[in-house]
């Protein structure tokens, strides 16, 4: 697949999700605004109710006291209760009358005659006239509600004039307020804990049914008029908080967190899968590379075996002992390098297999490293370069696959020599010690080092370190990851460090050893 299609294919899905994610972001804004205005709506009607009950309440106590007031001066003790409660049926029957009536004083006082006195309304001269007594009865009603009118129109131009002058805490009972407003959210759905205030015409707080730990947010607080027909100068009003607000309203909401979830773990899914696309993509050019240059590779020494094979029978060479030896030599060293190049393809096999098999058993890791050493001296040598041999680890057991860990150290110290600087002498240096409950392995030189950038990558399969034109060290970059490898099947671990300015290389393993 062309990389062009593939970044085609990352950008479709990336606005694919990008918009999906803002659709349903957006969708839950909607709600949880909707939700909120239709909660501080629902707590406003609450609100208005509860004012309006007060108002009712209010207005009984006024008719109360002016009943008991006129009933008292007529020497009517005895009928003060049935007064009572037949003005306020009359109260609440009139009631859209009466609140029409408040604002229209001065049509009152001209319009209503002063009330006939209690005593005519309830004496009555006995008579034997059906006729005459019904006229009586009558006159007798008609008097009477011409005096409730009166009453009514009385009480309210007394509560008008003197109802806002009273304090705030005479009007209002605190406990029943508290009583109603709950009663009035739970009926609304509201069920969830308030606190509210109290704010006299002053401005200031004269009653707060709790301490509100948190500060509330303006918008989070919903004020009403106790009294909406009291004058604005001496209005008072009711300040309700609710805590759990926010958490009531996400509530409402709460279906669409999985949704959002589930839309991220398919867009983690997406950006995984696409690495790993991208991942195999380059592992198989990488791939491709190696399979062409190994290819290049294997045809050299192969035409060169054979070229040396042809020569060898002609019956002239034969006669000439010093060319057969020159030809023999040439296939001598072609062979090998041949076996060269087919050990790195069977290293590259490793990778192909989850697990490789390994031949353990125990083998002392000084004792290995002092042999390896003893051969490698001479190709360290062959440059006039030196190898230095400190074994401090006074626990070298291991449990290892010896021709691999052989391999394992082979390759870093041929990477030593491979990479070494032209300048200056090569300085081998391998040592072990313990650290850690571990054994240490170190394998330093003084070459051309590794660049911090790349000192994590160089043992990723196939890759070398950038040198530009320069191509002075052949390899196909598994060396490296064929260690890194090898060192992780031993339950170990590798790193990579290099000194200062760049210049040399330090490769550390760490081997678990053998506990008595």
């Amino acid at each position: 697949m062309k990389r062009s299609v593939i970044w085609l294919l990352v950008f479709v899905m990336a606005f694919a999700f990008a918009s999906l994610l803002y659709l349903q972001m957006t969708y839950v804004g909607e709600i949880l605004k909707t939700r909120s205005e239709h909660f501080n709506e629902t707590a406003k009607k609450c609100l208005y109710q509860v004012s309006k009950n007060l108002e009712r309440e209010e207005t009984l106590k006024f008719v109360e006291e002016d009943i008991r007031k006129d009933l008292l001066m007529n020497h009517r003790q005895s009928s003060l209760h049935s007064s009572v409660q037949s003005f306020r049926l009359e109260l609440q029957q009139s009631s859209d009358a009466f609140r029409s009536s408040l604002n229209i004083e001065s049509s009152i006082s001209s319009t209503v005659a002063p009330p006939p006195s209690m005593p005519s309304l309830i004496q009555r001269q006995p008579s034997n006239d059906i006729v005459t007594t019904s006229k009586e009865n009558y006159e007798m009603f008609r008097r009477r509600y011409l005096y409730n009118t009166y009453l009514i129109h009385e009480v309210a131009l007394n509560m008008v004039n003197n109802a806002s002058l009273k304090p705030i805490e005479e009007r209002v009972d605190m406990k029943k307020l508290n009583s109603d407003l709950k009663t009035e959210f739970a009926n609304s759905g509201l069920d969830i804990p308030y606190v509210f205030s109290i704010i006299d015409k002053d401005g200031a707080t004269v009653y707060q049914s709790e301490d509100v730990k948190v500060q509330p947010l303006a918008a989070d607080v919903l004020t009403s008029a106790l009294f909406t027909n009291d004058l604005p100068s001496k209005m008072s009003y009711i300040k309700v908080f609710f805590p759990t607000k926010h958490n009531y309203i996400y509530g409402e909401v709460g279906f669409i967190v999985p949704s959002v979830i589930f839309s991220t773990v398919l867009l983690s899914v997406f950006i995984f899968t696409l690495y790993i696309v991208l991942r195999q993509k380059r592992l198989s050019e990488m791939k491709n590379d190696f399979v062409n240059n190994m290819t290049h590779e294997l045809k050299t020494p192969v035409s060169t075996i054979s070229l040396a094979a042809q020569m060898l029978k002609d019956s002239d060479i034969a006669k000439s002992p010093d060319v057969f030896k020159r030809i023999s030599n040439v296939i001598s060293d072609e062979t090998k390098r041949l076996g060269f190049l087919v050990e790195k393809v069977l290293q590259m096999s490793l990778f192909e297999r989850e697990k490789t098999s390994l031949k353990l058993k125990e083998i002392d890791a000084n004792d290995l490293i002092t042999n390896i050493a003893n051969t490698f001296i001479i190709k360290v040598e062959k440059y006039d370069g030196t190898l230095e041999v400190d074994l401090r680890a006074e626990k070298s057991s291991i449990y290892a696959d010896e021709t691999h860990i052989t391999n394992v150290l082979f390759n870093l110290m041929d990477n030593a020599v491979k990479y070494r600087r032209f300048d200056t002498p090569l300085k081998l240096v391998v040592r072990t010690w313990n650290e850690g409950g571990k054994l240490q392995i170190a394998v330093e030189d003084n070459g051309i080092g590794i660049k911090k950038e790349y000192l994590k990558k160089v043992f990723d399969r196939f890759f070398r370190v950038p040198t530009g034109n320069v191509h002075d060290a052949k390899g196909y970059g598994l060396g490296l990851a064929y260690v890194h490898k090898m060192v992780e099947d031993h339950c170990g671990s590798i790193r990579a460090e290099s000194g200062a300015g760049n210049t040399g290389t330090k490769f550390i393993i760490t081997l678990p050893f053998i506990r008595n």
